[in-house]
Formats: C-alpha cells, sequence, structure tokens
C-alpha cells in the first residue's frame, strides 16, 4: 500500500505519435467537446469549462492530464485532479479527487488511463494528500488501488398526493428562498455544525460556497442550487441544496441542514414541500413529468426518523472508491481518534501487539495502557500467525466505517481474526466501528 512510481516530468512520448502532458487554456473548448462525447452528457462539458475557467478555487488549468494524437492534434484520453480537503472525525486531511476518466474508444487497451494514474497519483502525493477518491463505474477503478469504501449518494424517496398536500393549507410557519451571497458565512457554519458528529466529511470553506453560488455554469452538472430556511421573522435556520434539472423523473435534495436548536420535526414538511414544488416547477419548463422527490442522505439522517411516512421507498447508496497508499501514515494520523476510541470502550487501558494482515503487507501495532506507541509495517509470514487478516484493500471498508468487522467477515471467508487470544476481536471493533460519512466533495 506504499509504493509509489518514480516521478515522471512531462510532456512524455508514448510512442504511436502520442505525448502525455498537462493541459493549458487553449485545450479549454477541445476537452469540453471530448467530455461531452465520453461521458455522454452536454452539462458534462459546462463542469469542464468551469474546471478549467482560472476561477475554481482548488483547482488550476493545468490539472488535466492530456493524452494527444500528435498526428491529428486530437485529445484522445485525458483525467485530472481535484484538490480538497477532508476530515476524519474532525481530523483533517488532503485528498486528490482524480475525475472525468476517459479513452476514445479506437485508443483504448494501450495502458492510457493506467499512465495517467500514475501522473495524478504522483501529483496528489507531492500536494501532500494522503487519500484519493473517486466516483465512477463499477470495478474499473480497483485497477488502479482502489476500494469501494464508503457509501455515495442513497437515501430514500416519496411520491404522490402526500406530498402535493403537505402543509398545503397550514400558516407558513417556515419559508424557503434562494441563498445569497451575504448567506455564505451562515451557510459555512451551519454545514460545519451539523456534519461534525460524522466520520468523513468535505471541508467546505467560504470561497469554496462562493463558487457554487455564485461562479459555477448554471447547467453544470455537479451545480446545486441553494435555498435558506427562515422562519415567519426571517430568521435564517438552515439550507438544503438541489440540482438545477430533474434526475429522471426525480427531484433529489442532496444536502439538508438546520443550525443547532431548530426542530426537525417542525421544519421538515415545509422542506418536502418546497422540493416538491420546485420538482413541478423545473418539470414544467422541461416539458417532463416529476412524480417523486429524493432525499439523497446518509441513513440515519433526521429527516428519514421525521418523514418516515412521506419518504417510503428506499434508495440504494452506490460507493467512493479510495485509496490510501501510505496505510500506516495515515493511522498514525488518526492515532488522536483511535486512542479516544479505545478509552471509552470495554477494552480501555488496553496492553498489547498485535499483527493485521493484507496477506502481502501488514500493519504491526503496539499499545501501552491504551496509547498507541507504534504502528509499522511488516512481511507477513506463510505460517499465518497473524492476529487477524483482511485480503486485499477490504481493510479500508472498516477503516472508513463503512462495513463492520462481521460484516466483513460474512463476505470474505478470508478474512479473519484469530480467537484464541480472545482480546483481539473487541480491539478491533472499539478501534473501528460501523460509522455514518456524508462527503459533498469539491467538483
Amino acid at each position: 500500500m506504499s509504493d509509489f512510481p518514480a516521478p515522471k516530468e512531462l510532456p512524455l512520448d508514448l510512442g504511436d505519435s502520442l505525448i502525455l502532458r498537462r493541459s493549458t487554456p487553449v485545450d479549454t473548448e477541445k476537452l469540453v467537446k471530448f467530455n461531452v462525447e465520453i461521458h455522454k452528457d452536454p452539462l458534462v462539458g459546462d463542469w469542464t469549462r468551469d474546471l478549467m475557467s482560472g476561477k475554481h478555487p482548488t483547482f488550476g488549468v493545468g490539472d488535466f492530464t492530456i493524452v494527444e494524437d500528435t498526428h491529428s492534434g486530437e485529445i484522445v484520453s485525458t483525467m485530472n485532479l481535484i484538490n480538497q480537503t477532508w476530515t476524519y472525525a474532525g481530523i483533517p486531511f488532503g485528498v486528490g479527487r482524480p475525475e472525468l476518466v476517459g479513452t476514445l474508444p479506437a485508443y483504448r487497451n494501450r495502458g492510457l488511463i493506467r499512465k495517467q494514474f500514475e501522473i495524478i497519483h504522483q501529483w496528489s502525493k507531492q500536494r501532500g494528500q494522503i487519500v484519493q477518491a473517486i466516483t465512477g463505474i463499477p470495478y474499473y477503478y480497483r485497477l488502479f488501488g482502489y476500494e469501494m469504501a464508503m457509501d455515495l449518494d442513497g437515501g430514500r424517496s416519496g411520491s404522490g398526493a402526500k406530498l402535493a398536500n403537505l402543509k398545503s393549507n397550514q400558516p407558513a410557519l417556515y419559508h424557503l428562498r434562494s441563498a445569497l451571497e451575504a448567506d455564505i458565512p451562515f451557510i459555512t457554519q451551519c454545514y460545519a455544525d451539523n456534519y461534525q458528529n460524522d466520520l468523513v466529511t468535505c471541508v467546505w470553506d467560504q470561497a469554496m460556497w462562493r463558487h457554487e453560488l455564485l461562479e459555477k455554469s448554471p447547467k453544470n452538472v455537479n451545480r446545486r442550487d441553494l435555498y435558506l430556511i427562515e422562519n415567519s421573522s426571517g430568521e435564517s435556520l438552515g439550507f438544503i441544496a438541489l440540482p438545477p434539472s430533474l434526475q429522471g423523473t426525480m427531484l433529489p435534495c442532496t444536502h439538508y441542514s438546520l443550525k443547532p436548536g431548530v426542530s426537525w420535526l417542525e421544519a421538515t414538511p415545509y422542506v418536502l414541500r418546497f422540493v416538491w414544488d420546485r420538482g413541478q416547477e423545473l418539470a414544467k419548463v422541461a416539458g417532463k413529468n416529476c412524480d417523486s422527490l429524493g432525499m439523497w442522505l446518509h441513513e440515519n439522517h433526521p429527516v428519514f426518523q421525521v418523514a418516515a411516512n412521506y419518504l417510503v421507498f428506499k434508495i440504494e447508496a452506490y460507493a467512493w472508491y479510495l485509496r490510501v497508499p501510505d496505510l500506516a501514515g495515515f493511522l498514525r494520523l488518526i492515532t488522536p481518534v483511535l486512542e479516544k476510541r479505545l478509552a471509552a470502550s470495554l477494552c480501555t487501558g488496553f496492553n498489547g501487539k498485535f499483527d493485521l494482515s493484507f496477506y502481502q503487507t501488514g500493519i504491526r501495532w503496539t499499545f501501552e495502557k491504551g496509547r498507541l506507541i507504534t504502528i509499522e509495517n511488516y512481511k507477513p509470514t506463510a505460517d499465518m500467525c497473524d492476529n487477524a487478516a483482511f485480503p486485499g484493500l477490504t481493510f479500508l471498508q472498516l477503516l472508513f466505517g463503512y462495513r463492520s468487522l462481521e460484516e466483513i467477515e460474512y463476505a470474505f471467508p478470508d478474512c479473519w481474526v484469530n480467537d484464541k487470544n480472545s482480546e483481539f476481536r473487541p480491539v478491533i471493533n472499539a478501534l473501528f466501528p460501523k460509522q455514518n460519512s456524508t462527503v459533498w466533495p469539491i467538483s
């Protein structure tokens, strides 16, 4: 998990008249055309143009890799790296987000994506980013050292007359309006307050909210329209985020926050009614039908407790692909979290050593009186005398709270814990509980 490619300087001659280089401003419209063609979505073109505009707070115009056919001058393969900061139980760490990955059909199966990942991973390391995260098609990114290890989207939905009539004849205790630039400080704080108890979140500062609100193209596939929730006195109580167009016949709400002390039970009916009405407006403009609203939020979000009668259909979550090239380094970073979990568990004050095997590599731990003294890499031996084992990259599912130890054992027969010593299982469960994460990434 800790091997990096040797540094490479761009441009690189790949042979067959192909070169690998960084993007420049003059590539913008070619990149837009390429990404629309590859991803079959004109809204991806607006995203590409926004990234290349020079206005993005964490992305530079040179942050695409491009494979060019020098005979035709055509872009034949590309990807990029979007810089951001996430937190793990409040501890910040740098993340590189590769995105917009694609190759023209005639140039596939030549290793062009692998070459670009080598460069992107090199850039990410140079920028101090200790995790890479990507969304994408099933299986593919496992080929480049990624594991599906955190929920992506999912939630619940509702439809029909119940939503249409919700709070329609009652006094308007709450209302929603489009967010303004003056609302950015409130949005920043409200967002941070709502997700401080989630395991992994993405850090948004005021510059990022300003970009989302004022600078993204109206048709950017990742744009979200922000709406403030206010009471009858005009006090800001929370906010929601909606895409500017329907997703099929549904309008999903992808973010819903309230400031501390505001009643979810009281505010939520007004929020649901607003989302439903907004869906009908968008459907009318587009000449489509909107028959449902979705709340694309983690499964333990308060909205699902207070609106269970309205949000009756489950939307299965997909997953983030995560890569942690230096696992021991990441574990050292989050040592305060691990020690705090241990101190609050049945294993408080734990003393001992144990070896965690990934079959080809492993991590050796030493605890003294509940303090994590050493974390180091080791090479497992054939006698399998380790204390626990996780095949491949499955340990990342445990690390990021995506699956419990028992769930991973059930899914993978070659995941096991040596129960000859009864202390290992409760210690692992204490260190790595299953826990929700909410990542609204920088796009």
